[in-house]
């Protein structure tokens, strides 16, 4: 199941980006919105944004959003890095 998002052609020439910039753009703010409100995980969010794990840390902490980090997240990063 996948889910489109109609943004009306005002919004999308008002938004002072490159057309070709533009979705990705709006990929990588909602993944990082839903992210700091803990609706999605780092993994969700990163994946959502279309960035790698160290992509989307350092996007977070451009925009001063701390790490959501438990047990799980330790896993994660423990098997990420003995792979």
């Amino acid at each position: 199941m996948g889910l489109q998002i109609s943004i009306s052609d005002s919004i999308v020439q008002a938004i002072r980006l490159p057309e070709q910039r533009i979705e990705q753009e709006l990929l990588q703010e909602l993944a990082i919105a839903l992210y700091a409100q803990d609706i999605l995980s780092f993994g969700k969010a990163r994946e959502l944004a279309q960035m790698d794990k160290y992509e989307f840390g350092q996007l977070l902490g451009r925009r001063g959003v701390l790490r959501h980090y438990g047990g799980e997240e330790l896993d994660d990063d423990l098997n990420y890095a003995r792979s």
